[in-house]
């Protein structure tokens, strides 16, 4: 099958599978914090094991494969699963897939982020308890570079923050359970 793939240049179906699943489930995400949350990011789990052996066996070779493996773990929860989409979503534009730009962007921003750093293009918004906001942002990333990245300019992603907190009526997910790197800046932006 590895060689089949590589020959015809063919995407993995079974990965393409995984990748509609993922996306699928997140058209009527469920609140963070409910059960439905929590079986949610179990699917997700299971859906990075399963790319990961298929990258193990070497059956991701197209740049639609790794775009799709790069979107499944731009969904995980360690920096180390992030830098993994990351650089699966830059081979997929090294390969030929403009698509795989905004998802590099994302998910550096998302690496960053997870460490308590600013993110480089402005990609990542988070609840702060009161509204979604912009996560902090690199001041010397311009709007130019974030056009080549296939990123909207700060003043969109301010815009589409703003959207999102009236899409949600104000009602912000449950920050106690929040990963400690937004638990530490909330602290840093004085907020609870």
């Amino acid at each position: 099958m590895i060689v089949r793939l590589q020959a015809e240049n063919k995407m993995n179906d079974e990965l393409h599978q995984l990748f509609v699943a993922d996306q699928q489930e997140r058209e009527n995400h469920p609140e963070v914090g409910t059960p439905d949350y929590v079986a949610l990011r179990s699917r997700d789990h299971t859906r990075r094991q399963q790319v990961q052996q298929m990258l193990d066996l070497h059956q991701v070779a197209t740049a639609h494969d790794y775009y799709h493996a790069a979107l499944i773990f731009q969904h995980g929860e360690t920096v180390e699963e992030i830098w993994s989409a990351h650089q699966w979503a830059l081979k997929s534009v090294a390969l030929g897939l403009p698509a795989g730009k905004w998802l590099a962007a994302a998910a550096l921003d998302r690496w960053h982020m997870y460490q308590g750093q600013p993110q480089k293009y402005g990609t990542q918004l988070v609840p702060d308890g009161t509204r979604y906001r912009l996560w902090d942002v690199d001041a010397s990333t311009t709007d130019q570079e974030r056009t080549q990245w296939a990123v909207p300019s700060l003043a969109e992603m301010e815009a589409r923050a703003v959207r999102l907190t009236a899409e949600n009526n104000g009602k912000m997910p449950p920050l106690e359970g929040a990963p400690e790197w937004l638990k530490q800046a909330l602290v840093r932006w004085k907020i609870n």
